[in-house]
């Protein structure tokens, strides 16, 4: 597939903003989508909308068939054994809530601990807090990295969980998972890792990491807001019980006892988000196409050349500065507000995020309020990265 044929694969970028074309850096919060995604969202409103199983007309049959398909394309991206082992949700925050409820309500008692890393979204950090957990961070030195010895003096008898990002998405720092794994299992304790920020830039094996699960979302990998994964190891979520009740998600239902229903139905509860999930599975045949190999690699070529130019502003101060990162830095310019900095971007065109990114024991870490981050994608460009060193340098200048 030519760059300039993805280039031009998503409609939106042709935006202008303020009198500008629009340069859109701010992927790691949510990427735009292809015209095949949104082509899938239109095709089943238009064509083929019906609820999923159980319905004996056609329409039923074909949505059915079509939904469980997306199942099978999420299993070969991250090469779960089985397709039974891919739950649906709606994002990255409802499947780690989903684990953190059923989980902790079988195995988390008062002064019960997870262990996280100090790098944290949010979103894997109040669903344990919310389980009864004490939480144990993980520390991180000042450019991003884990301290792998400290983690491993952190099990107690009393850790039931290790919880952690594959790629933090305030440092863009690539966490060591698999090893962190082994040492988890190592104590007898399972492994969640989020995913949300890794699925789109790495190839992912979770059979190879060995986690007990592995969450990740849709719309940060050109898929539709509103559906994500949660993968879990068979024999964990035979284990578990149900996240919430309702319709599909049972086998037998009386007044006196509810039997439930296999997997992955179990933990599905209700009318799926069914567009959303043929969009994603058009986001994974879209990547598929692309390569997702071929996608790192452009990527790694943004983030150097983002860095060696960026390096050269006035005031310049990146955080998170780890070898081997994925296509997000943040930064802070003197002694401006990273507020200032993105809106005045925004006024030349420039779409980045500011502020604590929902992780705000990194900025304690630091000591700063928040940054400024730039996070490239497939479609994002050497001319881009150029135009936003130059918009710093003129801000930088001004401020």
């Amino acid at each position: 597939m030519l760059y300039s044929d993805i280039r031009s694969s998503f409609p939106l970028l042709d935006s202008t903003v303020h009198g500008h074309p629009l340069i859109y850096l701010d992927n790691a919060a949510t990427t735009q989508k292809p015209q095949v995604v949104i082509d899938a969202l239109c095709r089943y409103y238009s064509s083929q909308n019906s609820n999923i199983h159980r319905g004996a007309h056609h329409l039923a049959a074909v949505a059915t068939e079509m939904f469980e398909e997306v199942r099978g394309k999420v299993q070969r991206l991250i090469n779960a054994k089985s397709s039974d082992e891919v739950v649906f949700t709606r994002g990255t925050t409802e499947s780690i809530n989903l684990v953190a409820s059923s989980f902790g309500r079988q195995n988390i008692r008062p002064g019960d601990e997870v262990i996280v890393s100090g790098m944290e979204h949010h979103s894997n950090i109040v669903p344990w807090q919310l389980a009864g957990a004490s939480l144990r961070p993980i520390p991180f030195s000042d450019e991003g990295v884990l301290d792998m010895q400290t983690f491993e003096r952190l099990f107690s008898p009393r850790t039931r969980m290790v919880a952690v990002a594959h790629v933090s998405n305030t440092l863009g720092t690539v966490n060591p998972v698999a090893d962190m794994a082994r040492v988890a299992h190592a104590h007898g304790v399972p492994i969640l890792v989020d995913g949300a920020q890794a699925v789109s830039h790495l190839s992912v094996d979770v059979q190879a990491l060995d986690c007990d699960f592995y969450c990740f979302s849709g719309h940060k990998m050109y898929a539709p807001m509103g559906v994500g994964v949660m993968y879990g190891k068979r024999e964990r979520l035979e284990e578990l019980p149900p996240y919430q009740g309702g319709g599909e998600m049972i086998s037998d239902v009386s007044f006196e006892k509810t039997t439930f229903n296999s997997l992955p139905f179990k933990f599905e509860a209700g009318t799926p988000s069914v567009a959303d999930v043929l969009g994603l599975g058009a986001a994974i045949d879209f990547m598929m196409q692309v390569g997702i190999d071929n996608i790192a690699q452009h990527e790694e070529m943004l983030l150097q050349l983002a860095i060696e130019k960026m390096s050269q502003v006035s005031g310049m101060r990146f955080i998170g500065t780890a070898k081997g990162k994925v296509s997000v830095v943040s930064f802070l310019l003197g002694s401006a507000h990273p507020y200032d900095v993105g809106t005045l971007l925004d006024q030349m065109g420039i779409a980045v995020r500011t502020g604590h990114h929902c992780t705000q024991p990194v900025m304690q870490r630091y000591g700063i309020p928040g940054t400024v981050r730039a996070s490239f994608a497939i479609y994002n460009t050497a001319d881009e990265v150029d135009a936003l060193c130059h918009a710093l340098q003129r801000i930088s200048s001004m401020l």
